[in-house]
């Protein structure tokens, strides 16, 4: 399939590029049992979670979503960087894009931006990425256009078309619609009948390996 030109990818973060659904579970069930709640299933987490903390939790906590955000993040934070699992064939998607040049390549992540950064560092990835975009680091989080406005800026590339937006979720396809920029799903699941609208969605790749030969099908 011919897509345009990228001269920009900005990769979601959690499951996409590393699997983090076991601890974001852990977290949340120690948040939903603090807040005397019945804690998500792990299947339950995965259709919800989608949102920043910032614009989710006042939505499920009302007035303790303070409260609750601590309790989420100190689980977090404890055990983390010991759980972050790369998904295969991701580290050498980032160094064969990273070759191509004059693309550029960043993240836009609805985590929080100081836990995003430890977790790139940590996994040794940061001199991939021009920009890493967490939550509360723009003025909104996904699936708000000033996103990607943010993880633009001072690059010299603009919001639109050359501008891939790589993810696993609606909220990622959705924001790259937002800024109008190309939609690509990358995961394992096809896309379900009606998931998606036709507009967000300009392709889905099963795996990393997949989507780096897609780019150098689509290189200019």
């Amino acid at each position: 399939m011919t897509l345009p030109s990228p001269k920009a990818i900005l990769f979601d973060w959690d499951n996409t590029l590393v699997d983090s659904w076991a601890v974001i579970h852990h977290a949340l069930s120690a948040t939903f049992e603090a807040m005397g709640q019945r804690p998500w299933t792990l299947e339950e987490a995965r259709q919800k979670v989608r949102k920043s903390a910032r614009d989710s939790f006042p939505e499920i906590f009302g007035d303790r979503s303070d409260e609750a955000m601590e309790v989420f993040y100190g689980t977090f934070e404890a055990s983390h960087l010991e759980r972050l699992t790369p998904y295969a064939d991701a580290e050498a998607m980032l160094l064969e894009l990273t070759a191509q040049p004059g693309l550029k390549l960043g993240v836009v992540s609805n985590k929080k931006g100081v836990l995003l950064r430890r977790e790139v560092v940590h996994l040794g990835w940061d001199r991939h990425f021009v920009s890493l975009v967490g939550a509360n680091d723009a003025a909104k989080d996904k699936p708000a256009p000033e996103v990607v406005d943010f993880a633009l800026a001072g690059s010299g590339i603009a919001p639109g078309p050359a501008v891939w937006f790589v993810g696993d979720t609606d909220i990622d396809l959705i924001c790259a619609q937002n800024s109008g920029c190309t939609g690509i799903l990358l995961r394992e699941d096809p896309p379900g009948p009606g998931e998606f609208e036709v507009e967000a969605l300009k392709h889905h790749v099963f795996g990393c390996a997949d989507l780096s030969r897609l780019v150098l099908q689509n290189l200019g």
